[in-house]
């Protein structure tokens, strides 16, 4: 993909990004115009005043996700300027379930109010932590294997004593092929703990009779 078009989608995510918080805005402020004015003065009095931080909430969880998405999206987009789709992919993804597991405290916090509010939005940040901590942890390790490359597609290496080829570096998992053809799938947050041995390449079967 071109530089012109990277630039071009880079710009339609920002443009989606704004126009998402613009529409939500709206949206929320029309939608308490209408429960604190319009509905009140009806003939037949509609008092669902009560009832506008439930609405709030499901505003809050449509548009949020749509807003995390697409400022993921801006995430990604700028990343391809520098990076290649895996490493743009991982930083996206990354950037999504925090700002998912952000989304959903602030909204849990917001139903509570007041103290209890914080006290029940930080502990469901705390849950959310620590049951993404695993996931998150192998997350963060692939972006850093895929920024930092100590090691490439098709090289050759040992990792945590699997030798073989590298087909994949992922979010989560790195992918070896063995010799004996069968696939290995290496959780990256153990990798970067770990020596990693690069190895001379594997030379064709023909070649190695050849030089014999």
């Amino acid at each position: 993909m071109s530089r012109s078009e990277v630039a071009r989608h880079y710009t339609n995510a920002i443009a989606k990004l704004v126009i998402y918080i613009v529409v939500y805005v709206a949206v929320a402020a029309v939608v308490h115009y209408i429960i604190t004015s319009v509905l009140p003065e009806l003939p037949i009095k509609v008092n669902v005043e009560p009832y506008e931080g439930y609405v709030n909430v499901l505003l809050a969880l449509a548009f949020g996700y749509l807003i995390v998405s697409a400022f993921a999206d801006v995430i990604y987009w700028a990343m391809r300027f520098r990076y290649v789709h895996p490493t743009a992919r991982a930083m996206r993804n990354v950037f999504l379930l925090i700002g998912i597991g952000a989304l959903a405290a602030s909204i849990a916090g917001a139903v509570g109010g007041g103290a209890a509010g914080v006290a029940v939005g930080g502990f469901l940040g705390i849950v959310i932590g620590f049951a993404v901590q695993q996931v998150l942890g192998q997350a963060v390790a692939g972006l850093f294997l895929l920024l930092a490359r100590p090691f490439r597609i098709h090289d050759h290496v040992n990792l945590l004593g699997e030798d073989g080829i590298v087909n994949d570096v992922a979010i989560l998992f790195t992918e070896v092929v063995k010799s004996d053809g069968s696939k290995v799938l290496i959780p990256n947050n153990a990798i970067i703990g770990n020596k990693i041995y690069i190895l001379p390449k594997q030379q064709p079967q023909a070649q190695q009779q050849q030089q014999k």
